[in-house]
């Protein structure tokens, strides 16, 4: 997180539903010797509850048996900020961004709720398919999805702190901010940073 508050604008409903718009994140514990670990994760909000599954030979896993402190962080569009294309002199370069961070604690749960976490974390993704037709664990013959299951651990977040951080030029003046959104669609460097672009354009000034 940026440490400066201008930056961290919205509320946390608004931060909620980013993570859980984005759906895939960067889970970090610590070992109980102070050693950190991290996994990429996709996972489910739901409430004040984030659902994911690890596999079991995972150090996060390994770290988080006992139920830890974590942090998943949530990455949004970001990219390279040209100082020339401000239109102003002396600015320097910068990295613009977009990010969530939840923290709380990590709790394994019962492998009987792991199916039922499977279904869910599937159906959350699949839906956003439509109309293809929503893919169902159902079609996997039951030894196969015993195979998979006795690998992986359903574990649970159980969220105790939300921020996030929308860097995106607020404090230059709207012109800057606006022709360096301009810079980054013509840089053309690709989809996610014509999202940066977007999102700076649509900033409230500050």
């Amino acid at each position: 997180m940026h440490p400066n508050p201008i930056y961290h604008v919205g509320s946390r409903e608004d931060w909620l539903a980013f993570a859980g718009e984005t759906g895939f994140g960067v889970l970090a514990v610590s070992d109980p010797e102070g050693a950190p670990h991290l996994a990429h994760v996709p996972f489910v909000v739901s409430g004040d509850r984030v659902e994911m599954h690890l596999m079991r030979s995972n150090p996060v896993a390994r770290a988080a048996r006992g139920g830890a402190m974590a942090r998943l962080a949530v990455q949004g569009p970001h990219g390279y900020i040209s100082p020339d294309w401000y239109g102003i002199e002396d600015q320097v370069p910068t990295w613009n961004y977009v990010s969530v961070h939840l923290t709380g604690r990590l709790e394994p749960l019962p492998q009987e709720a792991l199916r039922g976490m499977l279904e869910r974390l599937s159906d959350e993704f699949e839906t956003r398919l439509a109309p293809k037709p929503v893919w169902k664990l159902d079609k996997v013959p039951e030894e196969i999805v015993a195979r998979l299951m006795r690998i992986i651990q359903p574990f649970v977040l159980h969220i105790e702190d939300v921020d996030g951080t929308w860097k995106l030029a607020q404090h230059k003046p709207e012109a800057a901010r606006l022709a360096a959104a301009d810079g980054l669609d013509q840089a053309g460097i690709g989809a996610e940073t014509a999202l940066l672009a977007a999102l700076m354009r649509a900033a409230e000034p500050v």
